[in-house]
């Protein structure tokens, strides 16, 4: 008789990063690597909080200047650094802004920036570490000793520069450590509230802190309470940085504090907390053409444009493993954009190429936390597969004119990027995108607003003890399929 014996588990472990290894073309898409930075790009960038405040209150005069000052100046305790995808609009009255469509808390960006400045090769990733993760550290002072880590799950060429980048600027080696959501013997683990890394000889090591780009329902593997310092801990992604149920609230709850002073986190109309069943009677509603998302999800993934009952019931004949979603307007074409007349937003899209098509594009500003305050740190764009159609009847998919993610799953659940579709911010694509320094500076508004507005629900969030507050949180986000993913925690 045979013995079939099963292959041995595969063990994965963290690389080693030395201060010396950082090398420019592993870090940086291709067509960016020698891309010159747009001279208005790099204009808006270096402009001081105080030139951004008052030119934004010169154009919006309704806006209090103190207290605008006060949210440039915001020093958030949980959500260091994050990236908006923003919408150019404007409505039938030809009143143009900036719009939120999500915000994250493991913004892309570095690998799609020019460098602002030609004598700093390490860019945006070594401005990060030094201006950002090395000024909270001091300010939070690691509870423990340890190495550096950096935990990822997407974008290892991104994540590996951030890598390089820190070996380089606190002088020691970095654990760069994959963390997949399907990996049986992961090298991440925790213990005693401590996250240890296993290196490539097999020795797990105490970590004192660790970037975190676990972008994959993180929830589910990485606790909210930490000795270990995360940048960013996990509640900022349960409060609306990898949850748009929770950001729409948190934005909800941050405009009512901030109407008095003149200032609004701009959203397309967003209806929360509907059920399955519910969402043919949103989309109708909304004059049948919506956008339906899965709130947990990300990189361009459960995010459903229904434009046509065909789209619709595509929509509801598939399975889903969460009980609550998001419906929200649709920002299309001036002819067949949804919402209110009063509230309808069409999409400004790119300036006509030589066939006179323009493309939906959106608008990503990554932001970070500093001594100075919110600063911004890279911005890119996107721009969809197909251009913007006149006329519904003959476009096809909706998804194609309107979905800008760059993101591409494959079979083994891994990424890729369409970077064909990517809109960078150097002489050549920025032109393309018709925005001003204006648009620029309202983007920066708009995405530190979002930020702070999450970072506050954050904190409502956690107790006193460092731990989740599962009542409260319960209370606000009653989804059985995202609880049951949540790893134990007890407020």
């Amino acid at each position: 008789m045979t013995l079939l014996l099963s292959s041995p588990l595969q063990v994965t472990y963290a690389r080693i990063v030395l201060p010396g290894e950082f090398e420019p073309g592993e870090h940086w898409y291709p067509k960016a690597l020698n891309a010159q930075i747009h001279p208005l790009v790099a204009f808006f960038l270096n402009m001081s909080a105080e030139r951004i405040s008052n030119r934004y209150c010169h154009l919006n005069p309704q806006v209090n200047r103190q207290k605008l000052a006060e949210l440039i100046n915001y020093q958030p305790k949980y959500l260091t650094h994050a990236g908006a995808d923003l919408f150019h609009v404007t409505n039938a009255k030809g009143y143009r802004r900036m719009v939120v469509i999500e915000t994250n808390s493991c913004p892309s960006g570095q690998k799609s920036m020019p460098l602002l400045d030609e004598n700093q090769e390490q860019g945006g990733y070594r401005q990060y570490i030094e201006q950002t993760l090395k000024y909270h550290l001091r300010q939070k002072r690691p509870k423990m000793n340890g190495s550096l880590a950096v935990i990822y799950d997407k974008n290892p060429m991104e994540a590996s520069g951030y890598a390089a980048a820190m070996a380089d600027a606190f002088g020691e080696p970095v654990l760069f450590a994959p963390f997949y959501e399907e990996d049986a013997d992961p090298p991440v683990r925790f213990t005693d509230h401590i996250m240890e890394v296993r290196d490539e000889y097999g020795r797990w090591n105490p970590i004192r802190a660790a970037f975190r780009y676990v972008t994959q329902r993180p929830w589910n593997r990485i606790p909210v309470y930490s000795k270990t310092l995360i940048f960013n801990p996990i509640v900022s992604c349960l409060a609306g940085g990898r949850n748009k149920m929770m950001a729409a609230k948190a934005y909800e709850f941050f405009n009512a504090d901030i109407a008095p002073h003149g200032l609004k986190i701009h959203t397309p109309e967003t209806v929360r907390d509907v059920g399955k069943a519910e969402i043919p009677l949103w989309v109708r509603k909304m004059g049948g053409k919506a956008v339906v998302k899965v709130p947990y999800a990300n990189a361009g993934q459960g995010v459903f444009t229904i434009v046509n009952e065909l789209e619709l019931d595509a929509f509801m004949a598939q399975e889903f493993d969460y009980d609550l979603f998001i419906v929200q307007s649709l920002i299309g074409n001036y002819t067949w954009s949804s919402g209110h007349d009063s509230g309808k937003l069409y999409h400004v899209g790119t300036l006509p190429n030589k066939k006179n098509q323009s493309y939906v594009a959106d608008l990503r500003m990554m932001v970070g936390s500093q001594e100075n305050g919110l600063r911004p740190l890279a911005i890119y764009g996107r721009r969809a597969r197909l251009p913007l159609a006149d006329d519904l009847q003959h476009a096809g998919a909706s998804w194609d004119m309107l979905g800008t993610n760059l993101s591409v799953k494959r079979e083994d659940n891994s990424f890729e990027s369409d970077t064909a579709r990517l809109m960078m911010m150097d002489q050549r694509d920025f032109n393309k995108l018709g925005l001003s320094v204006d648009e620029l500076i309202e983007g920066y508004i708009q995405t530190l607003l979002a930020m702070i507005a999450i970072d506050r629900m954050s904190a409502q969030l956690i107790s006193q003890k460092g731990r989740l507050r599962t009542r409260l949180f319960r209370s606000l986000n009653n989804d059985q399929g995202l609880l049951r993913e949540l790893l134990p925690e007890a407020e």
